[in-house]
């Protein structure tokens, strides 16, 4: 599956252009173009490769897969490796998808394995800023990285969000100490995955920030640095997250810690309780003769002192909140 744009003078003047019109258009200064590659061949990334120049260790790269997000400078081209982020409420978990994007003169191509990269939004983010589009492939490379580091911004939002639903759990009447535990593992998997994927943007995003690029419009730099202070941005929250998930995991620790001592508390007040009875009719129980041996009143003494202290014992509690 491909989808392509071709623009001129800043203008889409057509869609879904064949392949075999790149050598025509690659090296028109009044033309650049979008190609976009969805689990392609190894034959089909090196006719494309062949045509623009590409590098063959950045096709390797972008076929193969599973790369560390990066920004390798060839002479023609550029060649970036960058992640996806969407967090899934259902499942709890961080998704994401790796893309492959190859920079030229004129051209924008990018790599991926499947269909769940936000296509629909990348387009949009184009056709809403075509203003920008007199920077040619500049503009495209911003538009691309502008929705990716939106995604993080988003994944991050919803962390925050099922953190504070977290707290409220934690701190409720009825607490589920399992689903409260689960869920605290599941956010800070989520939250040391996204930080892989952050983090490592901030070095992408550098070079393109310090105009160290020949390929790109230096008017656009100023862009870049937006998409770089969002980088930061988004790190430093997830910092912030991941230190607040390990702050829960210990509070929840701790009230887990607090409610057993409590619980023993009442156990060895009720158990202090029971004892008298088993105390004063095991004194009443033996066989030799003692006060009140085989007598009625006897009966009434032990039942009576029964009674007297274990209310004395369970008023002493109750007063000290043991009970």
């Amino acid at each position: 599956m491909r989808r392509s744009r071709l623009y001129e003078n800043g203008q889409v003047v057509q869609t879904d252009f064949p392949l075999s019109l790149i050598p025509s258009i690659k090296n028109k200064r009044n033309k650049f173009f979008w190609i976009d590659l969805v689990a392609p061949t190894e034959k089909e990334l090196a006719v494309i490769g062949t045509e623009l120049g590409l590098n063959k260790l950045a096709l390797e790269d972008a076929f193969a897969g599973r790369q560390r997000p990066k920004l390798e400078h060839y002479e023609s081209h550029i060649f970036i490796n960058a992640y996806t982020a969407r967090f899934k409420r259902k499942s709890k978990k961080l998704a994401s998808e790796e893309i492959a994007i190859f920079v030229t003169k004129n051209g924008l191509i990018t790599v991926r394995d499947d269909e769940n990269f936000p296509i629909d939004d990348l387009l949009r983010r184009w056709d809403d800023s075509i203003e920008l589009a007199y920077s040619q492939v500049t503009y495209l490379l911003w538009g691309l990285l502008d929705v990716i580091v939106d995604g993080y911004f988003d994944a991050v939002e919803e962390l925050d969000l099922e953190i504070e639903a977290l707290e409220e759990l934690m701190f409720a009447d009825e607490r589920v100490g399992i689903e409260i535990q689960q869920r605290t593992y599941e956010l800070r998997k989520a939250l040391v995955i996204l930080r892989r994927l952050a983090v490592p943007m901030r070095e992408v995003i550098n070079p393109l920030v310090r105009q160290d690029l020949k390929q790109l419009d230096s008017a656009m730099y100023p862009y870049f640095q937006d998409i770089y202070d969002h980088v930061m941005r988004v790190a430093d929250w997830t910092e912030s997250l991941r230190d607040l998930i390990t702050t829960l995991l210990e509070t929840n620790l701790t009230i887990q810690s607090n409610n057993m001592n409590l619980i023993m508390k009442k156990v060895t007040s009720w158990a202090a309780i029971i004892a008298v009875p088993t105390a004063i009719t095991g004194w009443f129980g033996q066989n030799i003769p003692y006060l009140g041996f085989e007598q009625e009143w006897g009966v009434w003494a032990s039942g009576g002192s029964i009674v007297v202290v274990s209310g004395i014992l369970y008023w002493a509690f109750r007063r000290n909140d043991w009970l």
